[in-house]
């Protein structure tokens, strides 16, 4: 009887305590939510008890969902990875610095895989005129995509030119001096639509990168100051950004 009331004492603890982070895990043991035992996993104390029932039951649930799954579903690759995390340690927390490494070693094989291949290895559907961004579901009020031929233009660079390219970006990800003029942009659109992202500098320092849906590109840009904008399904993204380092920025995620 002394352990049932000390397994609900450390419960109650440990849900207090995470309340106070800004979250509520009261009820994550009623939870069937990949995304919320998973955040739970993240934030718990190490100690937590409820661990021992959440973790084997998430895991289970991405077994299931991945045997289930579409092959064209882009959160497969997604709960893989998650499962594989979970195997090796408590939770699918990772620190910044392993998060840098795992996405340098995914562009550095993307890029050796199109240099290899002497051609873009992203499949992609090209934009139209046509394509529509709904901006207001009660009136189906919709814009045209006015970056449809800018896109396109971007997308469909020589084969000479995208081996240049695909060298620098290599050469950047391989570069560890801190005193280099330049530096990685690494941009993740996570959205339904192709994205043109504009990076504007001081002067006449403007860069613009095409990123087809659910894709990710790089682009090599000379260290300072610089104003990120975008357009996301119709919606206007701006941020201002200082690069002085490699830097990953996702867009279009829910």
């Amino acid at each position: 009887m002394k352990k049932i009331f000390l397994f609900f004492g450390l419960v109650l603890f440990f849900s207090v305590s995470a309340q106070k982070r800004g979250k509520d895990y009261t009820n994550i043991l009623k939870s069937n939510n990949i995304y919320e035992i998973n955040a739970f996993l993240r934030d718990a104390h190490p100690d937590d008890p409820r661990r021992s029932v959440l973790k084997p039951r998430v895991m289970e649930m991405m077994k299931e969902y991945i045997k289930n799954a579409h092959p064209a579903d882009q959160k497969v690759k997604d709960m893989q990875e998650m499962l594989a995390l979970l195997r090796r340690r408590p939770s699918t927390k990772i620190t910044f610095d392993e998060m840098n490494a795992i996405i340098k070693q995914k562009q550095i094989a993307k890029y050796k895989a199109e240099l290899a291949a002497k051609q873009p290895t992203e499949v992609y559907t090209p934009s139209n005129a046509q394509n529509t961004f709904v901006v207001n579901t009660a009136s189906n009020a919709a814009i045209p995509n006015a970056e449809a031929e800018e896109f396109n233009m971007l997308m469909a660079v020589s084969p000479v030119e995208h081996k240049n390219r695909t060298v620098k970006i290599l050469n950047s990800l391989f570069d560890n001096d801190p005193k280099a003029k330049e530096s990685i942009v690494l941009i993740q659109n996570k959205s339904d639509c192709n994205i043109i992202v504009r990076m504007e500098g001081v002067g006449t320092t403007k860069y613009r990168l095409a990123v087809p849906a659910h894709a990710d590109s790089s682009i090599v840009i000379e260290k300072g100051q610089y104003l990120f904008t975008s357009l996301v399904c119709g919606a206007q993204y701006a941020s201002q950004k200082t690069i002085q380092s490699a830097i990953m920025v996702a867009l279009g995620g829910q």
